[in-house]
């Protein structure tokens, strides 16, 4: 059996019909087949997990699907409302899909762009391995595409199914300009521009595009450099120059709006909704440090941990990650150092962040024995996927084809073994949301039905940032809110709350609740909302607004207990 061809040797030949980006190895009914397989997955996993009442349990994608809404249904609509720390892209493309109000009380609207990036994203990743073999191909996308917590994951609103499809698909660029160069300029530049834009949209999608795009032109570079002295064209010059100018563009964008809007052109990473703001907010005094801060090594070893979690926690899923670990070690020995180094650089960006960024990891299974981010761990998935698809590229130069077919069934054996263990003790990133959100799904539930009770126009002062998920429940019309969003109107109305709204919805420790502590005139209490392990909230009305007329509430509607 002949071995593929190493990853600075020429591809095999694209054929007219199936087109430079998908060309590969193997067929375009390939792609069809996975296309078809992947959507089905992706469906059959919403129904699944809607009709549990689940895809809305994250806080973070009720708070992406809401940042989406108030871009046009806010007093104060526009680009402004996307705030300063999430990044832009998922919500401007949630945005179609949550102008409906159907789209936008049940979340779904929320998953439609999760569902199409976990398509593209095994795509991606079946086009990066296929250079290699069919049979690879096939073994890695379904190790990444079958993952329960993936499959979870993209059902709801939470942004890594997008940045994994960038993230794979700007790997799949680059690694083809790597093979290109010195024999098709050309193309390699070609290639380049393409891996720029999938860059950029990693780049407006979290910030770990950042780490990805400076990792990419780095791993690039010696080759990129040596064939930019031998080049005459200038052709590939210019392309190579658009490609670096569209990657710097995503960050300098960003750094630019929050310096227009807020003065400050670091507000995502030290203003007051940062992630460095909010531990400082939320860890207690004299608590000790969460795990890894300071400590690199520490902090690359929990992500490594969370990646395995979510991979299973049995005997079996670590078995499956030290296997990738040992493929990717062979793929770096046989000359694929490109693809082992992307598809790995997650560890460092987490280890770095960890350490030093405030962004901690808790586990269920190391201190602190809880959940907090374990999720960020399906970013490594790729590479376990991949490292898995290594192990049959390796076994191809050594072994007959009938011992390879029999490795190929005994790695995918040992996977469905452990995604069905996985399943039964209930996957990792559900049982994050189900731990930090049914109390507040249960709270936002009880608000919601007292937000239908209001009067037919009523205005309510609100934090939305906390609780926007009753809002949504209630298909309550944001333009009718005054939050934190508004800027000018929303600092205003927390100097005298009884003047701005005509019902005030204060949760403990926001700032509209320390604005009625220091302005308490004028308030009545209507209602009180009290759920163990969520923060206290109360439902005031003004004395000073005007009563509404022909209304049919009633104060009995909006007393809990």
């Amino acid at each position: 059996m002949s071995s593929p061809a190493p990853l600075n040797q020429s591809a095999a030949s694209h054929s007219a019909e199936t087109g430079p980006i998908l060309a590969h190895r193997g067929r375009r009914a390939d792609y069809v087949a996975l296309g078809c397989g992947l959507t089905l997955a992706s469906v059959a996993a919403l129904c699944f997990f809607h009709s549990r009442n689940e895809i809305l349990l994250s806080g973070d994608a009720v708070a992406h699907i809401n940042i989406a809404r108030h871009v046009f249904d806010s007093r104060t609509p526009g680009l402004l409302q996307l705030g300063s720390v999430w990044l832009p892209l998922p919500h401007l493309l949630t945005i179609p899909f949550v102008v409906d109000n159907s789209m936008w009380q049940s979340g779904i609207g929320g998953s439609i762009i999760s569902m199409l990036s976990y398509v593209c994203a095994g795509l991606g990743l079946f086009r990066l391995l296929s250079i290699w073999s069919r049979t690879a191909a096939w073994l890695g996308t379904a190790v990444f595409a079958a993952n329960p917590n993936l499959l979870y994951v993209q059902t709801t609103a939470l942004n890594e199914p997008l940045y994994l499809a960038a993230f794979l698909w700007a790997t799949v660029c680059f690694t083809e300009a790597f093979r290109r160069f010195g024999r098709d300029d050309a193309g390699a530049a070609r290639w380049l521009q393409y891996g720029a834009v999938a860059l950029t949209a990693g780049v407006f999608t979290r910030y770990d595009g950042w780490f990805l795009a400076c990792v990419s032109w780095i791993v690039i570079a010696p080759r990129l450099l040596a064939s930019l002295r031998k080049a005459a064209a200038s052709e590939f010059r210019r392309g190579v120059v658009k490609a670096l100018l569209l990657t710097a563009l995503g960050p300098t964008l960003w750094l630019a709006y929050n310096f227009g809007v807020y003065g400050n052109p670091l507000e995502f990473a030290n203003g007051p909704y940062s992630a460095k703001a909010i531990a400082q907010r939320t860890t207690q005094p004299g608590a000790p440090p969460y795990p890894g801060k300071d400590h690199v090594l520490t902090a690359g070893t929990y992500f490594i941990k969370a990646a395995q979690l979510n991979i299973g926690d049995s005997r079996l899923a670590r078995i499956i990650v030290l296997l990738a670990v040992c493929g990717s070690a062979a793929g770096l020995v046989r000359g694929l150092g490109p693809i082992v180094v992307l598809l790995w650089s997650p560890v460092a960006f987490y280890a770095l962040s960890i350490a030093y960024g405030s962004v901690p990891i808790f586990l269920p299974v190391w201190w602190p024995f809880s959940y907090y981010n374990a999720r960020y761990g399906l970013e490594l998935l790729p590479a376990i996927a991949a490292g898995i698809a290594l192990l049959i590229h390796t076994a191809q130069g050594v072994a007959s084809r009938q011992r390879l077919r029999w490795l190929a069934v005994l790695l995918l054996g040992v996977g469905v073994v452990t995604y069905w263990q996985c399943w039964r003790q209930v996957p990792l990133c559900l049982r994050e949301t189900r731990a930090n959100g049914a109390a507040r799904m249960e709270i936002d539930a009880k608000l919601s039905e007292a937000l239908k009770a209001l009067p037919p126009k009523s205005t309510v002062l609100a934090y939305t940032g906390a609780h926007s998920g009753a809002f949504e429940l209630a298909a309550f019309p944001l333009r009718q809110t005054i939050n934190e969003g508004n800027l000018y109107i929303w600092d205003a109305s927390l100097t005298l709350p009884a003047m701005s709204a005509d019902y005030i919805v204060a949760c403990a420790g926001d700032p509209v609740a320390e604005a009625v502590a220091r302005h308490p005139g004028y308030l009545r209490l209507v209602a009180k909302f009290d759920v163990h392990g969520e923060q206290p909230i109360a439902l005031y009305r003004s004395d000073l607004r005007p009563p509404r007329a022909k209304t049919s509430y009633r104060l009995s509607v909006l007393s809990y207990p």
